[in-house]
């Protein structure tokens, strides 16, 4: 495998959606524009020597997204082909950081359909079998746990965000403790194996899921779902805005316990909440991701076409209305 000497030039790839993300009409959701972000910055690495595939097997290093804060500017549809630009901007204290924009092209015209910032991490898993040095070039961003707020070399001990447990009674519930006396919304869920990757950790894709899978319990919670909007009145969510910062490890077969609170509501046009995940280890509540994101509405109008609208009484009151929990399955 080649070793170049620094991981700082601009890449280009094409990118098609998933045809799993086409859920409504031929529109891309959120979720699916994120993984065409991933994807992207993944190829960025490859496309520099360093596949994540040959870093986890010779040098014992997980390749992990653990910022990805997604501006969508126009829709994709199903058989669009993005242009993906990546620009390495630099190494932050949350690993190495990059800027990706997504183009496309509409009427003749390149379109700058998303930009996106994204931190990644190396993390250095220990187990089993010996792994080589890494690469002097990876190395400011190797850390020994996911979250650490300063990039360490192998061997190292890495120091994770300072983020304050809740502490919770033996016999309590942790979902009414989170979200006792807020606009929120509680859901308990096993996180299953293809929400992780490198043996045990949950990836940012797995937290990509609940944020999709909360913002449609709470909906249905509220009275207003997906499926209530669409048959009555031809509405859809859509999703200008999405942030997702991982804070500490959340491990394979761990019950996530994923608060979602309403922040803010702009006139009748947005609204943003936001998106925290714990884990219950010791009797306290160690948060382990932090998001947001923000919703609109639009009407379709045929199966291409869609306009934002105005909320109505009914759906701004239910975004303002009385907390809710659920505990239960999540989809895949």
């Amino acid at each position: 495998m080649s070793q170049p000497a620094t991981t700082d030039a601009v890449t280009r790839t094409e990118i098609r959606p998933r045809y799993e993300g086409s859920n409504i009409c031929t529109w891309i959701g959120f979720k699916h524009v994120n993984y065409m972000v991933e994807e992207a910055v993944y190829d960025h690495f490859r496309q520099q020597g360093h596949p994540a595939g040959e870093l986890y097997e010779r040098f014992g290093l997980g390749t992990d997204i653990t910022r990805i804060d997604t501006k969508i500017l126009t829709a994709f549809h199903i058989d669009d082909l993005a242009t993906a630009t990546v620009r390495p901007t630099g190494v932050t204290e949350r690993g190495a950081g990059f800027t990706v924009e997504l183009t496309v092209e509409r009427d003749g015209e390149t379109v700058r359909a998303v930009v996106s910032k994204v931190a990644v991490q190396l993390r250095l898993d220990p187990r089993g079998h010996a792994v080589e040095p890494a690469p002097a070039a990876l190395a400011p961003f190797v850390v020994d746990r996911l979250g650490a707020t300063a990039a360490t070399t192998a061997g190292a001990k890495a120091t994770t965000t300072a983020v304050e447990p809740v502490t919770v009674d033996v016999d309590g519930d942790p979902l009414a403790a989170l979200t006792a006396g807020s606009n929120s919304f509680g859901w308990a869920w096993r996180m299953p194996y293809f929400y992780c990757h490198f043996t045990e950790r949950v990836q940012m894709s797995g937290y990509l899921r609940q944020m999709e899978e909360v913002v449609d319990l709470f909906l249905e919670d509220r009275g207003v779902s997906i499926k209530t909007l669409l048959d009555e009145q031809d509405w859809i969510p859509v999703v200008p805005h999405s942030v997702i910062e991982i804070l500490d490890e959340a491990r394979m077969e761990e019950t996530l316990y994923t608060v979602y609170t309403v922040e803010n509501v702009f006139k009748r046009f947005t609204y943003t909440a936001r998106m925290d995940c714990y884990v219950l280890r010791d009797g306290e509540l160690v948060k382990t991701a932090t998001g947001k994101i923000t919703h609109g509405w639009a009407v379709i109008e045929n199966r291409r076409d869609w306009t934002l609208v105005d909320f109505d009484d009914r759906l701004l009151n239910g975004i303002n209305g009385k907390a809710g929990r659920i505990s239960g399955r999540g989809s895949a």
